[in-house]
């Protein structure tokens, strides 16, 4: 994505189990937690308008996340608020800042990623077939349903990025997959867990 902003080495964090955001992927968000309401506020009078997605990890918080834009938001009568962040880079997390504001927020370093400020990735190991027939395998027994139409016109990097988004893999699965260096690497993962789910591994945690 453009960006008409420089990157900060400090923005707000909101930590979510089970919800990762993938390099210029979109994710939609209901805040409705007073200091995340507050959070949302104070990122709205920035100029980057950024908040760090991150997960949640043992007493902590995982090493990399992703800082999303607040690309368009709405607010229902009972005062929550409807946002979709668009994704603008991974992070590696530095520092957590606390004591500042009723949110956490951290010093952050952006170097690792450069390669998410581009353009997007492809995939020229993907083979949408065989994926398309795993998946259709997995989704049966998960008892999940997508649109096929729209997954067989998405481009390389928004259909690995969606599943690797929305399918119901553990917290330090998506971490993983997030993680990931490149989007084939990313790609040969998200196969492996299908795979590992379809042969009997253990079950997966649901988002909820």
């Amino acid at each position: 994505m453009t960006r008409r902003f420089d990157l900060p080495d400090r923005i707000p964090l909101f930590p979510l189990p089970g919800a990762v955001l993938m390099p210029r992927a979109r994710i939609p968000l209901h805040i409705f937690e007073p200091r995340y309401l507050q959070m949302l506020e104070d990122a709205l009078k920035t100029e980057h308008r950024l908040i760090g997605m991150i997960q949640p990890e043992g007493d902590g918080l995982s090493a990399i996340g992703c800082a999303g834009r607040v690309v368009a938001f709405s607010e229902t009568d009972d005062g929550r608020m409807m946002i979709s962040l668009g994704a603008v880079s991974r992070f590696r997390l530095l520092e957590v800042e606390e004591g500042f504001a009723p949110y956490l927020r951290a010093q952050i370093d952006w170097t690792s990623f450069v390669r998410d400020l581009g353009g997007a990735e492809q995939d020229p190991g993907l083979d949408r077939k065989a994926l398309f027939a795993l998946l259709g395998r997995y989704m049966e027994t998960q008892d999940l349903s997508t649109d096929w139409d729209a997954a067989a016109g998405a481009e390389d990097e928004l259909l690995i990025n969606s599943l690797s988004m929305m399918l119901p893999f553990s917290t330090g699965d998506k971490q993983a997959l997030l993680e990931s260096p490149t989007l084939s690497d990313r790609r040969e993962l998200l196969v492996g867990l299908v795979e590992f789910a379809l042969h009997g591994g253990e079950n997966e945690e649901r988002l909820q």
